[in-house]
């Protein structure tokens, strides 16, 4: 968490949601609260892209697979480049970019987790993203179970995808035992945004026990509630990891063929963050604590584990200890 993500903590519940016509739909990164957080949420985690080339291993985890590996892709998945060096994953810009190209023959492309192996349970999460163009392209954000044994039945929330072929409509998408694609029972809503290809839009998921709802912009996408009809139908109270990526071909993105005349593509994201609601972080247990105490000299770290430079206003590990910092 950068030292802008942790002024969002305070700025973000101050800031009412914006009619969609306020949303700012441009290609220049931003350090701003979308307003869209709904009430009663705080950051808990964010990337704002700022320091690369790479991506932060203590967040993000690549996945490295062959082609073929599922919906019979035709990307190979690789640690951040290619076997010639090229950047499949780069932060550059203030933009983490996912490249999917074309080098000696092989098609590579990125795929990324982030906090693989501990995820989050609930809240609201929100990532700001420019798509790819070009017939082929699959690109996602959403996100699988930490604690995975099968598929369906641990769950998938796809909070958006797009393929190439249709550009500019987004769909989300839920999976479980009793609602899956392959037989048609399949929980999903598709809706266009215009521009999706040309610019950042932001794409958000608001998650608790009694409901799942998805937005583009803020306008509500999908709604699913929780029927208590057990697991089959609401296997969604186990944590659940954020995953980027940008697929090539496969069972969706390649139903009308490929065209690898427009390989490079790139897919952009901006930011993604992640609020929790209450007072205790997950990964942390670290709860607030009551007074303010001076920043003594000496390096500083967010509880992320990442050093910073200067306090901006919260809690921060000092020492071994744990301050509340007031900065100016």
């Amino acid at each position: 968490m950068t030292m802008k993500s942790l002024a969002m903590i305070w700025l973000s519940s101050l800031i009412a949601i914006p009619a969609m016509s306020q949303i700012k739909a441009d290609l220049n990164p931003t350090d701003e609260p979308s307003g869209l957080v709904p009430e009663g949420y705080r950051l808990d985690w964010s990337d704002e892209f700022d320091e690369g080339p790479e991506l932060n291993a203590i967040h993000w985890t690549h996945e490295v697979q062959n082609a073929g590996w599922v919906n019979h892709e035709l990307q190979n998945y690789v640690n951040h480049q290619t076997p010639q060096g090229a950047f499949v994953t780069e932060v550059k810009n203030g933009r983490l970019i996912i490249r999917c190209l074309k080098e000696n023959g092989k098609i590579y492309s990125g795929r990324v987790y982030a906090h693989v192996k501990t995820g989050w349970k609930y809240g609201y999460i929100e990532a700001r993203i420019k798509l790819p163009k070009g017939k082929g392209t699959w690109p996602a954000f959403w996100m699988m179970p930490v604690h995975f044994t099968g598929w369906p039945k641990d769950g998938e929330i796809d909070i958006m995808e797009e393929v190439g072929y249709n550009p500019n409509y987004v769909s989300s998408s839920l999976h479980a035992n009793a609602h899956v694609h392959s037989n048609g029972t399949q929980v999903t809503h598709e809706m266009l945004c215009p521009g999706a290809e040309d610019e950042f839009h932001i794409y958000g998921i608001e998650w608790t026990g009694q409901k799942i709802t998805t937005y583009v912009d803020g306008k509500k996408q999908l709604e699913y509630a929780n029927r208590g009809l057990g697991r089959d139908d609401w296997p969604y109270d186990d944590p659940f990891y954020v995953i980027l990526n940008l697929a090539w071909g496969g069972d969706w993105g390649g139903s009308q063929g490929v065209d690898e005349s427009q390989l490079p593509v790139e897919m952009m994201i901006d930011y993604v963050r992640v609020y929790q609601s209450g007072a205790e972080t997950p990964d942390t247990g670290i709860r607030p604590v009551a007074k303010s105490t001076p920043v003594m000299n000496g390096y500083i770290y967010d509880l992320q584990g990442r050093r910073i430079a200067r306090p901006i206003k919260g809690i921060y590990i000092q020492n071994g200890q744990k301050y509340y910092a007031n900065a100016k």
